[in-house]
């Protein structure tokens, strides 16, 4: 346990808008969660945290603890829920909800995709359809022209290579696709997309403070055996078909094969900030996905392994200069046994990657309040404020108390470190 500085770092939480707003039943996920399998607990995202009718309680929760900013999403099914056709109603709701953060000092950072879909986009053939990139541009458009006098950061796609990759390769997300051929598909579509919007949210905002990025869950690919040439070939196999050529597509305008660069498309630079989120590293033998043998695991069976935070922002800030911002970072404890510690491994990581010149701006624990886990469903526990899905009550954790310590104080310091860390 040491002592790190974090001063000129913001430190917030991240949250997305199926997983925690509940009460929308016409998105993709609460389609895919009809059919029994889906959802490992049989739950659906139509409850989720209640989050919509109980953002104002979130909202003074977040000040509460000191929370610096905020990355949340917008749920697209709301805001059109049919083609072409935009709710003032929706949009009226998000934007009491942004006003009432940067009245309490918030600075929000507004997700514009995260896995979800209308109904209607999703029956199209959602990011395989021939006209998938204008049609996201027209909700983008309508976003930044209704939201954008708010909001000054711009995250315009989550995880795109797990949303191509879990939907359409191997089948755990909508629509249940097992095609390669698909999952690149999507995955070319998906980096158009990033592109024209990155053009458009900075053309409607043309003189005003504005930064534009998008989030790319980013991995360690170790080989199991450094001395075995096939596992070193698979590790960077792996990491090339799974991150790097996407993120490259993405950032530059330069898609290299397996993908293919749409017509007019141009290289250049499309982002303002590395937006990472980081969780784990996969140990490669073979393809597929495994933990090193005797590592520390979390309640999903991820490898604990901090130091692959700074190994993924210097691999990607090395192609990609550009200030880091670790979009997401967190873990599944439902016991709340070693959150905290994570938390102090992964900041004390970005404090002395830091020291070393990596610049590391922004840090959004994943996540706020307990929430609906995708595939995984209510049973794993992200937050660092507990949410008990019956009542909807919420209770700060533990990890929750050393969070608002921490950014009260700028960091970690030895009395920090002793009051919490010492069990």
């Amino acid at each position: 346990m040491t002592e790190c500085r974090l001063d000129g770092v913001l430190l917030g939480v991240a949250t997305a808008a199926t997983q925690i707003e509940g009460g929308c039943d016409t998105t993709n996920w609460a389609d895919w969660a009809k059919t029994p399998g889906h959802i490992a607990d049989g739950t659906t995202p139509v409850r989720a945290t209640g989050h919509w009718e109980r953002w104002r309680e979130d909202t003074e929760l977040m000040a509460s603890l000191g929370i610096q900013t905020y990355r949340f999403g917008v749920e697209w099914a709301r805001l059109e829920p049919q083609p072409g056709v935009f709710s003032d109603e929706a949009f009226a709701h998000y934007r009491d909800e942004i006003t009432l953060l940067r009245d309490k000092g918030i600075r929000p950072l507004l997700t514009l995709h995260h896995f979800n879909n209308p109904r209607w986009f999703e029956s199209m053939g959602a990011f395989e359809h021939p006209d998938c990139v204008p049609i996201f541009l027209r909700f983008v458009e309508r976003v930044v022209t209704e939201l954008g006098d708010l909001v000054e950061d711009w995250c315009t796609i989550n995880e795109p290579n797990v949303y191509a990759t879990f939907g359409y390769l191997y089948g755990v997300f909508p629509p249940g696709a097992k095609s390669l051929p698909r999952t690149l598909r999507v995955m070319t579509n998906l980096a158009h997309a990033h592109i024209t919007a990155y053009e458009l949210i900075h053309a409607l905002r043309a003189g005003k403070p504005t930064r534009v990025t998008f989030a790319v869950h980013l991995r360690v690919f170790d080989p199991a055996n450094p001395a075995n040439p096939v596992h070193r070939a698979l590790a960077r196999a792996q990491e090339f078909l799974f991150q790097e050529a996407v993120t490259e597509a993405m950032c530059t305008g330069r898609f290299r094969m397996p993908l293919r660069r749409p017509a007019g498309i141009r290289e250049g630079r499309y982002y303002d900030a590395l937006g990472i989120n980081y969780y784990s590293r996969s140990w490669v033998s073979k393809i597929g996905d495994a933990a090193r043998p005797g590592a520390e695991l979390n309640d999903l069976g991820w490898e604990i392994y901090p130091e692959g935070l700074e190994r993924v922002a210097r691999w990607a800030h090395d192609r990609w200069p550009a200030p880091i911002w670790v979009t997401e970072n967190g873990t599944a404890d439902n016991t709340e046994r070693f959150r905290t510690q994570f938390l102090h491994d992964h900041l004390e990581i970005v404090s002395a990657a830091r020291a070393t010149g990596l610049p590391f701006e922004r840090f959004y624990h994943w996540c706020f309040v307990d929430n609906w886990e995708w595939a995984e469903g209510e049973v794993p526990r992200f937050g660092i404020v507990a949410l008990d899905y019956a009542t909807q009550e919420r209770t700060v954790k533990p990890s929750g108390r050393f969070y608002a310590d921490v950014i009260a104080a700028g960091g970690v310091t030895a009395e920090i470190a002793a009051r919490h860390l010492s069990s």
